[in-house]
């Protein structure tokens, strides 16, 4: 499907009893650089670990599902074999665990990003925190 899905969105002629392999790889490696650029940069600005992960989860399968739907390719989740979804979901949740402790590990140089600052500096759940003053929101070497 992940050809179709190329073909479909950038004009190419359409082959559907073949899965161009190219086409097919190009799409896989193409939308996972750039969501894994967008777990790079949550993982700068502070959220990270497994929950981050799992919220990469979600937004790799959305970008799936709006991209599949889009070209009309792609069945909604509610019409689709629960095994293909587990399948879909496993898949998806390899290559975002994988991303967010490679995003994770490489974050972590740099020092806890802005969000964790904040966190450390206004602990706790609450109201009307409002925004760090901007001396202390960014790091030493910010």
């Amino acid at each position: 499907m992940p050809a179709q899905v190329l073909q479909r969105l950038t004009g190419p002629p359409e082959r559907p009893a073949t899965q161009p392999i190219m086409v097919n790889w190009a799409m896989h490696y193409g939308q996972a650089a750039v969501l894994g650029v967008l777990r790079s940069a949550i993982a700068q600005i502070g959220p990270r670990g497994p929950v981050a992960s799992a919220k990469c989860t979600v937004v790799r399968l959305t970008s799936d599902q709006i991209l599949e739907n889009a070209a009309a390719v792609g069945a909604p989740p509610s019409t689709r074999l629960r095994t293909e979804l587990v399948v879909d979901l496993l898949h998806q949740a390899v290559y975002a665990f994988t991303t967010g402790v490679v995003a994770d590990a490489l974050a972590a140089r740099g020092g806890p990003g802005s969000g964790q600052r904040h966190a450390v500096l206004r602990p706790g759940r609450r109201t009307g925190v409002g925004p760090l003053p901007r001396t202390d929101a960014h790091g030493p070497d910010d």
